[in-house]
């Protein structure tokens, strides 16, 4: 697909129907747990999913933009296998030649303005059993910094409370953070929008990890650098800050410091449910959208696994090969919820470089709770070729690292108030490398180039049936020809 079209979701949604990318539920769906239950059937498939009916609503729900990376590498024009390396060279020419976002008069998202809103008129979807209510997971925050006015996007959760209400869950040691207490040492609100449907370029400026994006600089640009022309933003009529000018839908937002609702439960990336508590309240003030909207949703899973997970990933393997010899790849594994687990591939240049590597990888991008080395003749896709290397190259007198007490990602259990331990494994073969230690290989050898014979497995009631009337021993057929 071409850069300059990934901008814009509609444009995505009728590509991914040409390449057959798209599947398309015409039955009426409810939005309360229905909707998620049966998108939970194609997760993690080669196509997203495209509701166009949706009880009580007249709007389409679109998801499964991000739930496998061989659709994303489809989109982008890009092998799956190099979408880390691709997204980690995008940031560093965002880092050393940023392109500005522009400003422009119209654009789509404004062919509707609502100033008396009503939430509920939304196909917002409750996706599992426990959730407290319709949220918002896939919207992107813009808001501009109250001291120095540079703009910052980040991706929160938001549970609609109220027509006009809303209660937000703010990660700590998020930007947005940083700028509600700067507001609230002003005496002041803190203005922000909310975009929903937009580009994959903007989802992934949104998911860039604070190590890479600092608060002095403006994350819109990343989106620019993915879309290969400046990120177009309307101006919005409440406030300061910006809308995206393509986006289906945009919410022109306020936070009152101070000002708190009760937020949760939440089925989040973990598996668990995040609990029910007081959290910043936000006020909607006017609501714009295009004629035609679709609105966008992703499931707490694969889909966060492969855009959170690919831009922390983007980011460790960046910091990685400039502080550490021999680093070829890394990996965040799905078993990690996408952001927990790194798996990092490695050459040894020399002994005790591996450990450097685990320590570099926690500083890199502090959700990991665990980081596990091997050599580079492992898979690190691969969970049986990475458990055969721990369970044949690991030394657990030598190659255990914990580390207690350290900054971690709340929404993992094990780190109450954000704290808990860390571990690292270093499953690298001992250096020097001795013969013993060598893997063993078979030469690649193409089957195309034989004449070779495979038969149809049969299912067992036929067999049985066969063998009964005297038609199916083993040795019936002459045996198969291999």
């Amino acid at each position: 697909m071409a850069a300059a079209a990934i901008h814009d979701l509609a444009a995505i949604i009728d590509e991914l129907d040409a390449r057959g990318r798209l599947v398309r539920v015409r039955s009426e769906v409810d939005p309360t747990f229905d909707l998620a239950g049966l998108a939970a059937e194609f997760e993690g498939g080669p196509r997203a999913v495209l509701f166009e009916k949706i009880k009580g609503h007249a709007q389409p729900v679109f998801t499964g933009l991000y739930w496998s990376r061989e659709l994303l590498g489809d989109l982008l024009g890009k092998p799956e296998r190099e979408l880390p390396a691709h997204v980690a060279s995008c940031i560093k020419n965002w880092q050393q030649r940023p392109i500005d976002p522009v400003v422009v008069e119209r654009g789509p998202v404004l062919e509707v303005t609502e100033n008396r809103v009503d939430l509920a008129q939304l196909p917002i979807p409750i996706h599992a059993e426990k959730d407290g209510g319709p949220y918002f997971d896939a919207a992107v925050v813009i808001a501009r910094d109250p001291e120095t006015g540079v703009r910052n996007a980040s991706i929160q959760r938001f549970l609609v409370t109220g027509p006009d209400t809303m209660g937000i869950n703010i990660d700590s040691g998020r930007h947005l953070e940083l700028y509600l207490n700067k507001a609230a040492e002003r005496g002041h609100a803190l203005p922000f929008t909310l975009n929903v449907g937009v580009g994959p370029g903007l989802h992934f400026a949104a998911a860039t990890p604070a190590e890479a994006a600092p608060a002095d600089t403006d994350e819109l640009g990343i989106a620019s650098e993915f879309h290969g022309a400046p990120l177009e933003l309307v101006r919005g009529t409440k406030s300061g800050v910006e809308m995206v000018a393509h986006a289906m839908y945009a919410l022109e937002c306020e936070m009152i410091p101070g000002e708190l609702t009760e937020e949760g439960p939440f089925a989040e990336v973990t598996g668990y449910y995040a609990k029910r508590e007081p959290r910043p309240k936000v006020h909607v003030r006017a609501l714009h959208r295009r004629r035609h909207p679709i609105f966008h949703t992703i499931l707490s899973g694969k889909e966060v696994y492969n855009s959170v997970g690919l831009l922390g990933e983007a980011n460790v393997l960046s910091l990685l090969q400039r502080q550490v010899p021999g680093v070829r790849d890394v990996y965040f594994t799905h078993g990690g919820s996408g952001f927990y687990h790194a798996v990092v591939a490695m050459a040894q240049k020399r002994a005790g470089w591996s450990k450097q590597a685990i320590l570099a990888a926690f500083a890199a991008f502090p959700p990991l709770k665990m980081v596990t080395v091997v050599d580079d003749d492992v898979d690190i896709r691969n969970a049986s070729d990475v458990e055969w290397a721990m369970s044949t190259r690991l030394d657990p007198r030598t190659g255990i690292i914990t580390i207690d007490n350290i900054f971690g990602h709340g929404l993992n259990p094990s780190f109450p108030d954000y704290l808990g331990a860390k571990v690292g494994f270093d499953a690298t073969r001992a250096y020097p490398h001795r013969y013993e230690h060598e893997r063993a290989f078979y030469k690649k050898v193409s089957p195309a180039k034989y004449d070779i014979v495979v038969p149809e497995v049969k299912a067992a009631k036929k067999r049985a049936k066969a063998k009964k009337n005297g038609n199916g021993g083993p040795d019936a057929s002459g045996g198969a020809a291999m």
